[in-house]
């Protein structure tokens, strides 16, 4: 999708998610995005982006539900079971037999959802290694961006449901049953560590054997999957693993990782040393996400790499005073320590070999780097040098503030010289490049019908894995709306059995009562009939349900019941017993007692009316 497509709407809404919680979806697929944020919508009733922007700026709580709805977490213990046995018979024993045994093993489960896969792979190394070495040697890194699936995952209580495909034998080595539920156990867990981690945005985790990332990628843009990978090649060690999801490839990163089993979606990373470099000048100096130790031994290293640079280096901050200079820079201009932290205008460097102070201005005022090309600087030893000076702005990666200007002297005394010989082969080549012109043309006409195959192939294989992600994208989400409705599935059978016990014990207290019992409604429609009703009566339940009270053809004379009744429903009075000459199913004539009392909703909300009839003999005179 292009930009003059997307909805300015949603993009209003990602944008106010990102500033207020810090959640960057803009490079997730549109597609799905936009389905799962109308779903939760439709859940509350709103029905525009913009209307529902503004819920949210009144809701907060808002926001837990929403990402519970975008962050799709479906995953099961050895889901593709085959897959994963390609992991432990070929992978692991792999990664075991080139690491030496003093050497820590590193895996990385990114977008570990609820933790499920997290711990297969750690009862799989654990099996490889034995619970011994495996405490010793193994750290197993989950990471994910939903806060809530974390704390799941570090309870590592799961459901009978949940670990139905575990093979037995793992179960009942790994887990412990408690109080209905399959717990792991607290030597498997102490190998694994657990912590928030934007891929897209949060510096990746090093020096890693294996990257398990599945089935999360299929949710982003094609721009975004590509940061994503670099990251990840970025993370792991030279001849490292990664371990996709079924409807994940890698179509066009084949410079940076090499396919081990494609069925399995395993790749090993290809080893390409340029890239490691662009990843840190990219990352800058982020640190966010590190532990103190791991941060300090980073920036110990910046500070290192920086010193020893052969490019002669020097920072200044915002009020143009020195902070930074590298030993290059130290012995090109003479500067001694103490120099550092003084104005840039005290040093013979403001002005030689090139006025410095008015350029920094304009850097600072621009936001944009400046290059001086060749500077002439006079050297006692060698005569002339000439330098390229360069001047950068340091901005900072979350803020895009100004922390200060970076100015870099590179020598290119020998690219002069170079230059100079440069022109003279060129003279002597320019006739040999007259003659090759002709062949170069033909190359490139043969080169560029072959380009224009190459792309028209490969953007039919992004389309149908794009599909592919697509289609699975919406499996997934079936799953989790399949589970949504076993779950309200149950809730209605325990209370529909719930309601029957109800029923029975309702039932068996009208069956157990001497009295018949009559329940009328407000209109005086009989509501229940109870069995010594029938006794007395001759009539069935079913044969006077919903039927009219004051119709019924009874030995009892129900006209005379008839103002006690409208007394009762009218709230006129609240009690009214009476003895009515009456003659019963069987023909014998009796006194019968009837009770009647109103039938109560909540309070004083009237529904109906309860009559109590017991019989009593009528004695011959």
């Amino acid at each position: 999708m292009t930009y003059s497509e997307k909805n300015p709407d949603l993009e209003a809404l990602l944008d106010y998610i990102r500033r207020s919680r810090s959640f960057d979806f803009s490079g997730y697929k549109r597609t799905s995005l936009s389905r799962r944020i109308r779903k939760r919508m439709q859940t509350i009733g709103i029905e525009t982006y913009s209307d529902y922007l503004d819920y949210l700026e009144v809701h907060s709580d808002e926001f837990i539900d929403l990402f519970n709805t975008i962050l799709i977490n479906v995953t099961t213990f050895f889901r593709e079971p085959q897959a994963w046995e390609y992991i432990a018979s070929e992978i692991i024993p792999t990664i075991i037999n080139t690491k030496q045994k003093t050497k820590p093993i590193r895996v990385w489960s990114a977008g570990c959802a609820s933790g499920e896969e997290t711990y297969t792979i750690s009862m799989l190394l654990a099996e490889a290694l034995g619970m011994e070495e495996y405490s010793t040697r193994v750290k197993v890194f989950a990471t994910d961006v939903d806060a809530e699936a974390l704390n799941h995952s570090r309870h590592a209580t799961y459901s009978a449901k949940d670990v139905r495909d575990i093979p037995p034998n793992l179960l009942e080595k790994y887990f412990e049953y408690v109080n209905g539920h399959y717990v792991i156990q607290k030597e498997l867990r102490r190998g694994v560590i657990f912590g928030r981690n934007d891929l897209v945005q949060d510096a990746p985790i090093s020096r890693i054997d294996l990257l398990i990332c599945r089935n999360t990628l299929m949710y982003f843009n094609t721009e975004t999957q590509s940061r994503i990978l670099d990251r990840f090649h970025f993370a792991l060690n030279d001849g490292g693993f990664l371990f996709l999801g079924k409807a994940e490839m890698l179509f066009t990163r084949n410079h940076s990782f090499t396919p081990v089993d494609l069925r399995s979606r395993v790749f090993s990373k290809a080893i390409n040393p340029n890239l490691r470099r662009d990843m840190l000048l990219s990352m800058g100096h982020s640190f966010k996400d590190q532990t103190v130790p791991e941060m300090v031994d980073q920036i110990r290293i910046y500070e290192t790499a920086f010193d020893i640079d052969p490019v002669a280096q020097i920072v200044v901050d915002l009020n143009n005073y020195v902070l930074l200079a590298n030993n290059e820079a130290r012995n090109l201009f003479n500067l001694n320590p103490r120099d550092l932290e003084r104005p840039l205008q005290d040093l013979e460097l403001s002005y030689r070999p090139v006025e410095l102070r008015s350029h920094i201005e304009q850097v600072r005022s621009n936001r944009r780097s400046i290059t001086l090309k060749d500077i002439e600087h006079p050297n006692s030893e060698r005569g002339m040098r000439f330098l390229d000076v360069q001047l950068i702005p340091l901005l900072s990666n979350n803020t895009d503030e100004l922390l200060g200007i970076k100015i870099v002297f590179t020598e290119v005394t020998r690219f002069k010289q170079l230059e100079v010989e440069l022109v003279h082969a060129n003279q002597e080549l320019e006739t040999a490049y007259e003659e090759l012109q002709s062949t170069n043309e033909e190359l490139e006409t043969t080169n560029e019908e072959l380009q224009s195959t190459v792309e028209e192939l490969e953007t039919t294989n992004e389309e149908l894995q794009s599909t592919n992600e697509e289609l699975e994208t919406m499996n997934e989400e079936l799953q989790s709306t399949n589970e949504e409705l076993q779950s309200i599935n149950e809730e209605l059978r325990q209370r529909s059995d719930e309601l029957n016990q109800v029923n029975a014990f309702l039932e068996s207290i009208l069956t157990s009562l001497r009295a018949g019992v009559v329940v009328l409604s407000n209109d005086f429609h009989i509501l229940i009939w109870n069995r010594k009703a029938e006794d007395l009566w001759g009539l069935r339940n079913d044969e006077v349900l919903w039927q009219h009270f004051m119709t019924l053809d009874i030995g009892l004379p129900i006209e005379q019941l008839r103002i006690p009744l409208r007394e009762i429903l009218t709230e006129q009075s609240n009690y009214y017993e009476i003895v009515l000459d009456a003659i019963n199913r069987r023909g014998r004539a009796i006194h019968c007692s009837v009770i009647c009392t109103p039938l109560l909703r909540t309070g004083t909300d009237i529904r109906g009316v309860i009559l109590l009839m017991e019989e009593r003999e009528k004695l011959d005179d």
